[in-house]
């Protein structure tokens, strides 16, 4: 692991960057490319505008990720521009050039309108433009919109991160650690869910929209829903569990991490730490060569036996994958990739060319199914849940006798288990950069 900042390593990534849009340029007959930074919709029957979220295509090539309308421009042989936007406006403050060292890798010009920006690319020939229709019409003139044979390569060759991309996403593992540690400790002391939320915000030094997703925090029952989207206000009685996953951002690129606690010891207690354990023997496949589809029917294997050790189930772990009792606790996928998006594109693909690798059968959500290689990260993220739905539908068909549906009831008023950790693919021992991010804010 480099020890280099993130300044240190920009130019490199960069020259990494242009060098694979030539390539994919030159493959798909564009002399240029053109990325839209982006703009935030405007709420309907209202003048105000939604939250920004910056292209992802866009700021992998420069860290601008809270300023709209920007516009980035680059054909081989020169160097990138960026067009800023630096409007005219007296309800807002514009946005400062940036002044930070990567800015001497790329030309930066000011623009007041980005309507205007087409007179910039209207002479490097057959130009490619990357960013929402709404966008940039106005300006697109000639140049071809989101041609689907170059963005498979760009969303292709993503997947391999910069030495720069993997530093950025040291820190925003950082800073997840530290959200994580503030909201275990609201949980400990008996806070609600909208407490451990806030105090996570604040010791991440971010505002709820510059996270990467919406943190899901969730206590007792709440735990089983996977995406689950609300704050109770008042913390629940008695308190038994707590399921987190959370993230943070570093110059546009995300950590992705969950962590389940039980309350006092006992059973479950004892369940998350055989989930740990599970867990951290996954995250050791994660090593260049292997298929990542092989890493979830493991997943399902290993999860198996830890639900048959602890009485849940009643069969060991490769039969209980092939029957689809293991599917009834564990619905998701192990991971995906994680990198400018939490869940980032290209993950299904095999090739340059969009071709996709298929999902094992039975195993619809799993959103990962490529080979893996070095500098690849993906998250790592095994679960355990007691989901009315999915219980219901196993105890109508032949897994119910696979089940024991007393220990169900006994588990279900914790909701369920996910741990989740960003891992880089590497050659030999893959690393861990969530373990390393909360060893170090010890």
């Amino acid at each position: 692991m480099s020890d280099l900042r993130p300044d240190q390593l920009y130019a490199a990534h960069l020259t990494t960057l242009m060098h694979r849009t030539d390539r994919s340029l030159g493959a798909t007959g564009f002399d240029a490319l053109v990325i839209h930074a982006g703009r935030p919709p405007i709420q309907f029957l209202d003048d105000q505008d939604y939250p920004f979220k910056v292209n992802p295509q866009f700021k992998a090539w420069v860290p601008i990720v809270d300023n709209p309308r920007c516009v980035l421009i680059y054909s081989p042989g020169a160097r990138p521009r960026v067009l800023f936007y630096q409007p005219n406006d007296f309800w807002h403050k514009p946005a400062r050039m940036p002044q930070a060292p990567w800015t001497a890798c790329v030309d930066l010009i000011a623009m007041d309108d980005d309507a205007n920006a087409g007179a910039h690319w209207a002479k490097l020939g057959r130009v490619a433009v990357i960013g929402s229709d709404r966008d940039v019409l106005p300006g697109l003139g000639s140049a071809s919109l989101n041609p689907p044979e170059l963005l498979a390569r760009l969303d292709y060759d993503r997947a391999v991160k910069t030495p720069y991309e993997l530093a950025c996403m040291r820190l925003a593992s950082e800073l997840g650690a530290r959200g994580h540690r503030a909201a275990l400790a609201v949980f400990r002391r008996g806070g609600s869910e909208y407490e451990a939320h806030m105090d996570y915000l604040t010791a991440c030094a971010q505002r709820e929209e510059e996270m990467p997703y919406n943190n899901i925090v969730a206590y007792n029952e709440n735990a089983a829903v996977l995406h689950y989207q609300h704050l109770e206000r008042v913390s629940p009685s008695p308190l038994r569990s707590f399921l987190i996953d959370a993230g943070a951002q570093y110059r546009g690129y995300a950590a992705d991490i969950t962590r389940t606690y039980a309350q006092r010891p006992g059973r479950f207690a004892d369940l998350v730490q055989a989930m740990d354990g599970a867990q951290q023997q996954l995250c050791g496949e994660i090593v260049a060569g292997r298929d990542y589809r092989e890493v979830h029917l493991s997943a399902h294997r290993i999860l198996g036996d830890v639900m048959l050790e602890i009485g849940l189930t009643k069969l060991a772990g490769q039969a209980a994958l092939e029957s689809g009792v293991t599917s009834v606790f564990f619905p998701h996928g192990i991971g995906h990739l994680l990198g400018l998006q939490v869940h980032d594109v290209g993950g299904v693909m095999g090739d340059d060319k969009g071709h996709e690798r298929e999902r094992p059968p039975g195993h619809p959500y799993l959103r990962l199914t490529r080979m893996l290689e070095p500098g690849v990260v993906v998250t790592v993220e095994p679960g355990l849940y007691f989901i009315d739905s999915l219980l219901a539908a196993a105890n109508a068909d032949a897994r119910r006798t696979h089940i024991d549906w007393s220990v169900v009831e006994e588990f279900k008023p914790y909701g369920g288990i996910r741990i989740e950790d960003n891992v880089v693919t590497t050659s030999s021992k893959p690393e861990n950069m969530t373990r390393d991010a909360f060893a170090r804010c010890a």
